[in-house]
């Protein structure tokens, strides 16, 4: 279907593993020729940062209070990204309590202290909204954290506010511009800013690449992590669907629907997905993770890794964007067979192709009745079911759809209950064709991962005519429910492109340690040049 944003306990992560991980890698970034004046946070890790925070080089308030500022500069002015939907009024008073707990206690962890964003369908229960972008939505907060919101409170983050998306996860409208909303306006790609930042965490995508925050969350049903990740020159980590907790996410699907990292390195957001990771009893696909997850995503790193590893390229349909993407994959499966990996390329994926109309209507059953179900936990807004919101949407069109329309939310809206015929056949196709496709290639080659372009590089964006993209690889992935990783791999005329691996359920582990080995040789990061 290729819609890029949704069409479309204890902490994991133990002290131990993480005191006794060594020195911090360098950010292997590179310095665009353009890039705007030096900041002095610029591509600092976690590590980086920890080890800041350890000496008294620095302190979380002054990380924070650092990262405000950017955010006034060059995303509220100067350049006017448009990443960041609000700050957390919060924020210094949570560093101070973080800086506080650090002299008297100690860290709690890797993330003790370290600012980060989330996006803004991700319920938090304080001073700040939760409106997917939309102005249905801006009133009461949630009266609960969303689960992951917990899970990264405990691990002692700085929640430094929420980030612009296409509103509704890009799940209004078959002509849709990504990276819009009616509350947030538009999100603008820091390599270049008459380009798209692409996919509904866009927001996401843009604020970390532009390094406005330490790592950032976004959400993904069908490229939503990935794309803008790709295109912001970004790690991007959509993991299996059931490793971290829905609950509290404005929904599109809870078969494909899943929040994941988003950083400039692997190791950062592998931290941030340990921290994310664990058992919900809101989300009942979480119990599916147990014995399957690491304690942590870290241990056993090793830009060796690829040695020996056996991958199946991915070309055909998942290519062919460009020449000049092309020739980025080639470069990076050059890359790959230096490092020692055993390739086949190409290899066929079964089914590929086969179950996008089936994946669009399971999406909008799901749609209908997972927006009912939140939106029933969230009282005091205007609007309490779907049919709600499209009769908000056109009594205020002039706000809410300058651009475009909400065919979407109307065709949903005449879905029937989950247990209509047409919607359980659609589903049995999509994960019989789709995990069926993704494991039989694995198996019968003998394969560690699959690997394949992330996308092409991003477009111009157009508020009239709508996007203009050309094709991914995140479809397979997404409909399975399986995992996948971007890792910056190259450019197009100074525009990021990514390169994904991804495998089998809760193959996080591996994909994670390949994606390292890749991005510790191939070094392609660039910071944005803000122009």
């Amino acid at each position: 279907m290729h819609r890029r944003g949704h069409v479309l306990l204890a902490l994991p992560l133990s002290l131990s593993v993480w005191a006794c991980s060594g020195a911090p890698e360098p950010a292997p970034a590179r310095k665009s020729t353009t890039s705007a004046a030096a900041f002095e946070l610029d591509e600092m890790t976690v590590d980086a940062m920890q080890q800041a925070l350890s000496t008294g080089r620095l302190t979380s308030r002054r990380i924070t209070e650092l990262y405000l500022a950017r955010i006034d500069a060059i995303d509220t002015k100067g350049p006017t990204l448009g990443s960041v939907i609000e700050t957390n009024p919060d924020a210094l008073s949570i560093a101070d309590a973080m800086d506080k707990e650090r002299k008297e206690k100690g860290p709690r962890g890797p993330l003790h202290g370290i600012p980060i964003l989330i996006k803004d369908n991700i319920d938090t229960a304080d001073r700040m909204m939760t409106t997917a972008g939309s102005l249905a939505l801006v009133g009461p907060a949630p009266a609960q954290d969303a689960f992951i919101v917990e899970r990264l409170r405990a691990a002692g983050v700085v929640l430094l506010g929420k980030t612009n998306l296409s509103e509704w996860a890009n799940f209004r409208s078959t002509h849709s511009v990504s990276g819009w909303s009616a509350r947030g306006g538009l999100v603008r790609n820091p390599y270049a800013l008459d380009r798209n930042a692409c996919g509904s965490s866009s927001g996401t995508g843009s604020a970390i690449a532009a390094n406005l925050a330490a790592v950032g969350v976004g959400t993904e049903t069908d490229g939503s992590i990935i794309c803008p990740s790709s295109t912001n020159g970004l790690v991007g980590i959509k993991p299996t669907v059931g490793l971290a907790s829905r609950a509290g996410i404005v929904p599109i699907s809870h078969t494909q629907d899943t929040p994941g990292p988003m950083a400039r390195t692997v190791r950062d957001a592998a931290l941030l997905l340990a921290a994310m990771a664990g058992v919900d009893a809101r989300d009942t696909a979480t119990s599916e993770s147990v014995g399957k997850v690491p304690p942590d995503f870290v241990t056993g790193l090793d830009a060796n890794a690829l040695k020996g590893a056996r991958l199946g390229v991915l070309r055909g349909s998942f290519a062919g964007y460009s020449p000049q993407s092309d020739r980025v994959l080639d470069a990076a499966i050059a890359k790959l067979k230096a490092l020692g990996a055993e390739l086949l390329d190409p290899v066929a994926l079964p089914n590929a192709g086969k179950y996008e109309d089936s994946e669009l209507e399971v999406l909008k059953f799901e749609f209908k009745a997972d927006l009912n179900t939140y939106l029933a936990g969230r009282p005091g807004l205007p609007v309490q079911t779907l049919a709600d919101v499209i009769a908000f949407n056109a009594k205020n069109s002039d706000k809410e759809m300058p651009h475009f329309g909400q065919e979407l939310f109307i065709d949903s809206e005449k879905r029937g209950p989950l247990t209509d015929p047409k919607y359980v056949q659609a589903l049995r196709k999509d994960r019989t064709l789709s995990r069926g496709g993704i494991d039989t290639v694995l198996k019968s080659s003998r394969l560690d991962a699959l690997v394949a372009l992330s996308g092409g590089p991003a477009w111009r964006t157009d508020l009239v005519n709508g996007d203009h993209y050309l094709g991914s690889s995140t479809t397979p992935a997404a409909v399975a429910g399986y995992p996948s990783i971007t890792v910056p791999a190259g450019d197009v005329a100074g525009l990021p492109i990514g390169v994904s691996f991804f495998g089998t359920a809760w193959s996080e582990a591996t994909l994670i340690k390949l994606a390292y080995a890749f991005e510790q040789a191939m070094k392609a990061r660039t910071v944005p040049g803000l122009k």
